[in-house]
């Protein structure tokens, strides 16, 4: 057979079968699977993961619960029942580094102690998987920006489990600011706590990153910084308490009181607690001010302003379904995270300088 023979062949061929031939490898290729949903493992099986994600993750549309990382065996069998989840996507502290060879297993979200964060957010994008980190994100800036670079240098997206910036609610009061529909923000009181009866939690351990500013006062430094759209440039001064210094032992907060300056002279009072059940979040500005209490609940927030009321119902566990499809949607669609790593970051390095003016009486500037 000629050449041009052969040629008229292989047309007709392709033409007749609606074969498009590229190259004899495209004939035997199998197609890219791509996923609609992505495959989530809970790393610490504590009243977090249990009473609220994984509640949560049956409700989400772009994400489901795949497998669990724990150290308990009985948690991991009841579990396993609850959930049907595969024995070979249930792991412990000791085998989770082999999690990297389990293509169901597409995100890890890192639920445990504070003081742990850093160590298994970078194991968990060595791993070659995107990550997920429950706030605070670390325990210093240092340790946050470890975890960055590492899932930055594997290639994988890192996102801090911030719920309240998927929240309707603080969307639509921070739509506000942002346009300043009201005018500019003057100032900001913005107050997080709750009454912790607890005292043998990691909470009330130093060591394990325990301590009301690391946890509530997340809330509150947020409620500072997105009720001013702004970044603060010092910690004006700062006080850390205890009522019960048996259980808040060595120097470890049960309150922190705090001024934060931002550029422009605005100022934010942010309050702290692990002693008393108080949560609201007051943003003036040069033309009436924003209410929201409560600010930080699980099951919804309220809040006027002289623009209406702000209110969106809805009822638990819908804010973490929604961050998760959210966070879900950004890996699908390969777009950046709503709250990254970096957002992390500059809340600890408030909290670090919190810390630094309440124990030298001091201004501090960031």
């Amino acid at each position: 057979m000629n050449t041009i023979s052969r040629r008229r062949v292989i047309k007709t061929i392709a033409t007749g079968s609606g074969i498009l031939l590229l190259s004899p490898k495209s004939l035997f290729a199998s197609p890219t699977r791509v996923k609609d949903k992505l495959g989530i493992a809970l790393v610490g099986l504590g009243y977090y993961s249990t009473d609220l994600l994984a509640p949560a993750l049956q409700q989400t549309k772009h994400c489901y619960l795949a497998g669990i990382v724990t150290g308990t065996p009985a948690k991991a069998e009841a579990w396993k029942q609850k959930y049907n989840i595969p024995d070979k996507n249930i792991y412990n502290y000791q085998n989770f580094d082999t999690i990297a060879n389990n293509p169901d297993i597409d995100v890890i979200y890192v639920v445990l102690p504070p003081s742990m964060h850093k160590e298994y957010v970078i194991r968990a994008a060595n791993a070659g998987k995107e990550v997920w980190c429950e706030k605070p994100m670390a325990l210093t800036e240092a340790e946050c920006k470890a975890m960055i670079e590492a899932c930055r240098s594997n290639k994988k997206s890192l996102a801090i489990g911030y719920r309240l910036h998927h929240e309707p609610n603080t969307q639509e009061w921070r739509g506000i600011v942002k346009a300043k529909k009201l005018g500019k923000v003057t100032k900001v009181n913005c107050a997080a706590a709750y009454r912790d009866n607890r005292t043998d939690h990691w909470k009330q351990k130093k060591e394990m990153g325990g301590g009301v500013l690391y946890d509530m006062g997340v809330y509150a430094i947020q409620g500072a910084r997105l009720g001013t759209n702004l970044e603060p440039v010092a910690i004006v001064s700062a006080t850390t308490s205890t009522t019960r210094p048996e259980i808040y032992k060595n120097g470890l907060d049960e309150t922190t009181i705090a001024t934060l300056e931002f550029p422009g002279g605005v100022t934010a009072d942010i309050k702290t607690s692990f002693g008393e059940n108080i949560n609201f979040l007051n943003i003036t500005c040069e033309k009436g001010e924003i209410k929201i209490d409560p600010y930080s609940a699980y099951n919804g927030q309220n809040g006027t302003s002289p623009l209406g009321t702000i209110n969106h119902p809805y009822s638990v566990p819908y804010q973490q379904a929604k961050q998760m499809d959210d966070d879900a949607l950004s890996i699908l669609n390969k777009k950046p995270m709503l709250v990254p790593g970096e957002e992390g970051l500059r809340d600890i390095r408030i909290v670090e300088a919190i810390y630094k003016s309440a124990a030298t009486k001091q201004r501090v500037s960031l």
